[in-house]
């Protein structure tokens, strides 16, 4: 039962399963307990030393769900962390639970991942959450911030007129395509003086995200089109929603945590 839970199999549907089965129908708030065995693997997953570093490399998301709580529908949002260890595999460090993306939930986030052990961490790719930059200077000192780039040019696109996307898009995309560091801020200059005069508010924006979104390029070129975005958790996101869109509201914040714990260790087994 909790194995078809883990696979994204609703409760009434498990109901209908056992049915077809010849054996007698079993209620969802049997199956809800039954799944609850998979708390104590999650939380030997979430709890495990960070034994594998040092972890160059960071990513950081965050995805609301709804939760019922006080007779009502409240969001929340469970932040999850995958980074490169030492041998250069992927690892899915750890996921929490917050109510609300702001500093205060990154930087409790954030310590959890360091009392484990995080060590080493040279660059942090994520979204621009509110907050978040203040928790990694607070949390990890030494580490660069570097903004997500699929996240930004979505909101920079946001300041264009429809019809002239695809010129910005284009432009922006070719400050990414150049061979080395400092041809990378040459052109990023050029885009941002060749948008000021027909886009003046993509221009500003630009301009001030220069060091958030090119601190990719200090890095080793041939890591470069996996730390300019958070894209490596793109498949990771995918799998977790598949599993909780068949939930749609959950019961509460703690069987959150087990569906998503739960998958993000499948994952990270794989």
């Amino acid at each position: 039962m909790a194995d078809s839970y883990l696979a994204g199999i609703s409760t009434r549907r498990v109901d209908k399963l056992i049915k077809a089965l010849g054996m007698e129908g079993i209620s969802r708030s049997q199956v809800s307990r039954m799944a609850k065995a998979l708390d104590e693997m999650v939380a030997s997953f979430r709890n495990r030393p960070l034994d594998s570093g040092p972890y160059a490399y960071l990513w950081l998301d965050a995805l609301a769900q709804r939760v019922r709580e006080g007779g009502r529908v409240v969001k929340v949002s469970y932040v999850m962390a995958i980074a490169v260890n030492a041998e250069g595999h992927r690892e899915v460090l750890g996921v929490d639970l917050i109510t609300t993306e702001d500093g205060a939930g990154w930087t409790a986030f954030l310590r959890g991942l360091v009392a484990r052990g995080l060590p080493g961490v040279s660059l942090v790719i994520s979204d621009a959450h509110p907050g978040l930059k203040d928790a990694i200077a607070s949390t990890l000192p030494g580490a660069t911030f570097k903004r997500c780039r699929t996240h930004f040019a979505r909101n920079l696109l946001s300041r264009v007129p429809k019809a002239s996307q695809d010129l910005v898009a284009t432009c922006v995309r070719s400050i990414f395509a150049q061979p080395d560091e400092r041809s990378v801020y040459a052109q990023h200059s050029a885009v941002v003086e060749q948008l000021s005069s027909r886009f003046p508010e993509a221009a500003e924006m630009l301009a001030e995200a220069r060091e958030d979104t090119l601190s990719f390029a200090s890095f080793p070129k041939a890591h470069w089109h996996k730390i300019w975005s958070n894209n490596p958790l793109g498949r990771l996101n995918r799998e977790v929603c598949r599993r909780t869109d068949v939930v749609g509201i959950f019961p509460n914040r703690s069987s959150v945590i087990r569906l998503v714990g739960a998958v993000l260790s499948e994952q990270h087994d794989e």
